[in-house]
């Protein structure tokens, strides 16, 4: 009741006396998403309408309309907003009138710095028709800072309305985004649902073959460029589907992030990710990504455009990038080396002084400090004849003698199970062990407690410690459990090997994807002398099958 008495007081007719036939009256509109809600009331066509009678009806003239529709009011980065303050600023408007306080926006700061600064520094007379408000008179404008606040109020209290409903709409599994990814269309009977754009989703798989042949994020942009493949937001477009992005000069200018974030989005596997960003406040619009680990996902959710082994080959790659430099590409071992002693990555050694065969890794440990590991250096050229002369080896054998060669996988897996599960199950069974052993303890030192025994600080003191121990042990516990359950899961992964062979018939040269799709990583040793020899020696991890060492020549 306070709030109508207040807010919508008919207004007075004010006299318009006009001092410059050549400023204009600026009729301002805004209208939200969420205002759309409440009805018509507030409908632009409404708001216009209103105004424009106001303003005949009060001899303001001439008049420029200034609308921003589908913008909210805690932000003032509005079109046609930015357009009537810079007219303003130009002294080309000389009043400015709204339907109301709402309508200019829900922000009492911003609000006020307009109709208590701006406005009067420039002489501009500020009218809000429905809340009675005109700086001519400083009696009706005295009641503006608090119209002001109660506005912020609303918004602030809607902006926890809508974040409600997004937390319960994003954690139904249903998609919080308002368009569907490059590739996918909305479900015509169903917003909830997407469906394959087939058109689009032939472009997604170019992308992630172009990737996985070599290819990088700037490399495939040009490319597609040159092709004239219309970018996401004019395909979009021409699909009618309404975006905010604006349309580019050159429909066919794909640029290289736009491709970088086609490769990374796991909604091309049929999954559903929410809550991937939030907005800083409700008074900006201003997004920060979450921590991945803060994402839904929800599996299967629609058809996938990328199957799941592409999707992490490229992913392999883009974290080892290798990006050009003045020295060229980096190495196509780049990312894929690992020093066996302190398990940091090799780093790439080249210049201008160092002819191509001769370049080397070391590792990144003794590089920033020596003394803290050893070199670990090794040649590019040597590592990749090995690999070469390995891959050649593991995939002949593999793809002539396959039952043998699953036997010989199950045979490694089991050894190095036996030795590491020991040594897990171990540990495992002691944690435990402890754990119920500190149940008891705790449960005892409550008793002494509860009869007087010990004092209430002590318990406190003992209990916390007791406590934090047996939190510790339940942490190594999952851990270990969930690497004794990976471990055994590694066992089925023989057939996808073997399929991962049986797509290359012949293997003569290694490249960035080839490495990518069968190696996991390389583990380098300290080089060291025997029989008078110097002898170095690298241990070579393949996906799904781990390091395999005695698979004989073919």
């Amino acid at each position: 009741m306070f709030r109508q008495s207040m807010m919508e007081q008919p207004i007075n007719h004010y006299s318009a006396i006009r001092t410059d036939s050549e400023k204009v009256t600026a009729l301002y509109c805004r209208l939200s998403r969420d205002d759309e809600l409440s009805g018509d009331s507030n409908s632009i066509v409404n708001q216009k309408a209103i105004l424009q009678k106001y303003a005949e009806d009060n001899g303001f003239y001439p008049t420029q309309f200034y609308v921003d529709d589908g913008f909210s009011g805690t932000t003032f980065d509005r079109p046609d907003f930015n357009r009537m303050i810079a007219d303003v600023q130009a002294g080309v408007v000389d009043t400015v009138i709204i339907k109301d306080m709402s309508r200019f926006g829900r922000d009492y700061l911003k609000v006020g710095y307009y109709t208590e600064i701006v406005f009067p520094e420039a002489d501009v007379r500020f009218i809000a028709i429905n809340n009675g408000i005109d700086s001519a008179n400083q009696q009706d404008s005295d009641f503006t800072p608090f119209l002001n606040i109660i506005n912020e109020w609303y918004a602030k209290d809607t902006s926890k309305k809508i974040r409600a409903s997004f937390q319960s709409k994003g954690q139904s599994g249903k998609p919080l985004s308002t368009t569907a990814p490059y590739g996918y269309l909305k479900h015509p009977d169903d917003n909830s649902k997407w469906i394959v754009d087939e058109e689009a989703a032939e472009i997604v798989r170019m992308i992630f073959n172009m990737c996985i042949s070599g290819l990088g994020p700037t490399q495939i942009a040009r490319e597609l460029t040159e092709k004239k493949i219309t970018v996401p937001s004019v395909h979009m477009r021409n699909k009618g589907v309404n975006i905010a992005a604006r349309a580019p000069s050159i429909p066919y200018a794909w640029q290289g992030r736009s491709v970088a974030n086609i490769l990374e989005r796991k909604e091309y596997l049929g999954h559903t990710v929410n809550f991937k960003t939030r907005k800083q406040s409700y008074k900006t619009n201003k997004k920060i990504w979450n921590d991945p680990e803060e994402w839904a996902v929800f599996k299967n959710t629609h058809e996938a455009i990328i199957d799941e082994e592409s999707w992490q080959i490229v992913q392999k790659i883009r974290e080892g990038r290798r990006r050009p430099t003045k020295f060229g590409p980096m190495s196509v071992l780049s990312g894929m080396m690992f020093c066996e002693d302190c398990g940091a990555k090799l780093y790439q050694v080249r210049s201008k002084r160092i002819p191509k065969h001769l370049e080397y890794f070391v590792c990144a440990t003794y590089r920033k400090q020596k003394g803290m590991c050893s070199s670990h250096r090794i040649r590019n050229q040597v590592v990749e004849e090995l690999l070469l002369e390995d891959l050649k080896r593991i995939t002949a054998f593999a793809r002539n003698h396959e039952e043998e060669f699953t036997q010989v996988v199950l045979q490694q897996f089991e050894h190095d199970l036996s030795q590491k599960q020991r040594k897990d199950k171990k540990e495992y069974e002691e944690a435990r062990a402890r754990i119920q052993s500190l149940d008891t303890i705790i449960e005892k030192l409550y008793e002494d407690n509860v009869f007087g025994k010990i004092s209430d600080d002590r318990f406190r003191k003992m209990s916390a410690g007791y406590e934090a121990e047996q939190k510790a042990l339940k942490e190594k516990v999952l851990t270990i459990s969930l690497q004794l359950n990976k471990a055994r899961e590694n066992i089925m992964n023989t057939n996808h090997f073997l399929q991962l062979v049986k797509r290359h018939t012949e293997i003569s040269t290694i490249s960035p994807e080839l490495i990518r799709e069968f190696v996991d990583k390389i583990i380098v040793y300290q080089a060291e002398k025997v029989n008078g020899k110097q002898e170095q020696r690298i241990k070579i991890y393949y996906n799904c099958i781990g390091a395999i060492n005695n698979i004989p020549n073919v």
